[in-house]
């Protein structure tokens, strides 16, 4: 009684305090439920299906690992560091209660172990069902991959060319089955340089991310096309804002007053599980079976950037990967 009445006394007391502080949660509250966007509902099960994730080891990789494994899918971790991935797939097991999760070898950066990963799969899997090529970089230095590539452009669109490619005749024998390709909003800045594809005359980490990002939609709408009629559809999606590892290469490169500035603006963006969702939706929503090459933000379709609906630069990017990978 005396503590209702002490809290009685301090509202009369502060009332313009309380309601600046109540409207403040409240809107808080609001704009992160909105940051959030809207979580796959549908309640698909994936028993005696396979699943490939590249980068499955982290985030939104393995958010997303977690969820397709509930719903009885084997899931087929593709990753760069062993030791991490082996600790990914023992979480996988334990939180969706399914032991069919298995580790695979894949450094993206490295055409070779690309190819010896698709053997691997090949000799290995009766079927792929979903290939969800998830694995990335972001604005790190001008480093290049193993074979030469600009690293960005070479992790995020040439090495998941060249995987995707080279399972395909899996993905046909599998079908319906799917192709998830991980973009992002800031393709909508981006533009394909093919005079100087590997920025060696300028080179800047988020034009080079950007361009990734665009190329990642490209070459959706491109395989869509060639894919007509096969029974594999594609699709391209914009995960959000989230808050995972993707941003260690030009975190600590920010000025330190605005690391202060944004970093209390850490607790609005979307956690990796909520970042997860418009993968898991493009993965297994039902009504997009005959829908493919689009993309898609929050659940939903959404209409990309122009230089994104361009079939001609489609064409050409495809050309060009093709002959950089060395695919015949």
């Amino acid at each position: 009684m005396q503590t209702f009445t002490a809290i009685r006394s301090f509202v009369f007391q502060y009332p313009k305090t309380i309601a600046v502080v109540t409207v403040t949660g409240v809107g808080l509250f609001g704009v992160k439920t909105w940051m959030a966007g809207r979580a796959c509902r549908s309640k698909a099960l994936l028993d005696g299906k396979t699943v490939l994730i590249t980068g499955g080891n982290t985030g939104i990789g393995k958010e997303t690992a977690v969820d397709l494994a509930r719903r009885g899918a084997r899931v087929i971790l593709a990753c760069r560091d062993m030791d991490r991935a082996n600790k990914a797939a023992e979480e996988v097991k334990k939180r969706s209660g399914n032991d069919n999760v298995v580790v695979k070898k894949l450094d993206l950066a490295s055409l070779q172990s690309v190819r010896q990963l698709a053997r691997d799969i090949l000799a290995s899997e009766e079927r792929l069902d979903v290939l969800i090529n998830n694995a990335g970089i972001m604005s790190c230095p001008r480093w290049l991959t193993e074979d030469g590539f600009e690293m960005q452009f070479g992790v995020n669109h040439l090495g998941h060319f060249l995987l995707t490619n080279c399972l395909l005749d899996l993905l046909k024998k599998s079908a319906p089955s799917r192709v998830v390709n991980v973009s992002s909003l800031a393709h909508e800045r981006g533009q394909i340089r093919f005079d100087d594809i590997h920025q060696e005359k300028d080179y800047h980490p988020w034009r080079s991310y950007s361009q990734s990002k665009l190329a990642n939609v490209l070459f959706t709408r491109e395989l869509a096309n060639r894919l007509q009629g096969t029974g594999v559809t594609t699709y391209s999606l914009h995960p959000g804002v989230i808050r995972t590892e993707l941003g260690r290469h030009f975190w600590p490169t920010m000025p330190l007053w605005k690391r202060v500035v944004y970093t209390p603006l850490m607790f609005l963006i979307k956690s990796p599980t909520e970042g997860a969702q418009t993968t898991i939706y493009c993965a297994v929503e039902e009504s997009l079976q005959n829908d493919s090459g689009l993309y898609y933000s929050d659940c939903a379709p959404k209409t990309a950037a122009p230089q994104a609906r361009d079939d001609e630069a489609a064409r050409k990017l495809w050309a060009l990967s093709a002959s950089m990978v060395g695919l015949t």
